[in-house]
């Protein structure tokens, strides 16, 4: 048996990929998150299929379905949402497979900030203006950071920044990031990427807390701070400049 990896996407069920889409229908057993995987994903589990919701289970209780599979030899499809490379919690359970010897693959898919980034109509690597993104998240009740990845510290490169797991923290984000962008940086803020209750908010550093907190956003939401979020007088790219050597 096999352990598929899959990436469930940022909410709307049809941003999956083709491959995760038809493991999902080949498994017998379905590992998901319930608060944050689309439902409707789980009607492509074949007939008579196991489906788990591990929201509420620990990290023992989920080896332990997934050693049950492996003992069954059933494949199981462990969706994760957004994709799994960033902030899934997916290296922990690899880890506890190898010692076990269980196999396991790994499908990606849309990532949140992706959506995010596609609901504001936005690129976030834009010529001359910002050709650096950073993924990160800042550290409160769940593990601590590494040394150096604090937001001060990341801020003072001024690059794209875009924040998962931070919109409750909202006020201390602005502190920690105005002395470095200003505090006409742009800000955007988009909860429930993709979905059909996704909410986007606009502004800068001066005034995105507030209207965090009266539009009552407190989970699922992603924060992009930089200056490509407004950028309009820019270079055109490399890519299809008429001067560019042909080969």
């Amino acid at each position: 048996m096999t352990v598929h990896f899959i990436g469930a996407g940022p909410g709307a069920a049809d941003l999956i990929t083709v491959r995760g889409r038809d493991l999902i229908a080949a498994s017998p057993v379905c590992l998901y998150a319930g608060a944050l995987v689309p439902v409707e994903l789980l009607d492509h589990c074949p007939p008579g299929a196991r489906k788990i919701d591990t929201a509420q289970l620990n990290l023992d209780e989920i080896v332990g379905e997934l050693q049950s599979a492996h003992a069954a030899g059933e494949d199981v499809a462990r969706l994760h949402s957004g994709d799994p490379s960033v902030f899934s919690a997916m290296a922990e359970q690899m880890r506890r497979l190898d010692a076990l010897g269980i196999p396991y693959d790994v499908t990606p898919g849309v990532p949140a900030f992706a959506a995010a980034a596609a609901s504001l109509k936005r690129e976030l690597t834009v010529p001359e203006v910002g050709q650096t993104v950073i993924l990160t998240r800042i550290a409160a009740r769940a593990t601590a950071m590494p040394p150096g990845e604090d937001l001060t510290t990341l801020g003072a490169s001024r690059s794209t920044i875009v924040l998962h797991l931070a919109v409750q923290h909202i006020d201390r984000l602005v502190e920690e990031l105005t002395p470095s962008y200003g505090d006409d940086c742009p800000v955007a803020v988009v909860a429930r990427a993709s979905r059909d209750d996704e909410v986007i908010l606009r502004g800068t550093l001066a005034d995105i807390a507030e209207q965090v907190h009266e539009a009552g956003v407190l989970r699922t939401a992603v924060i992009v701070v930089g200056k490509v979020l407004a950028a309009e007088n820019f270079r055109d790219s490399h890519l299809y400049s008429t001067t560019r050597a042909r080969h």
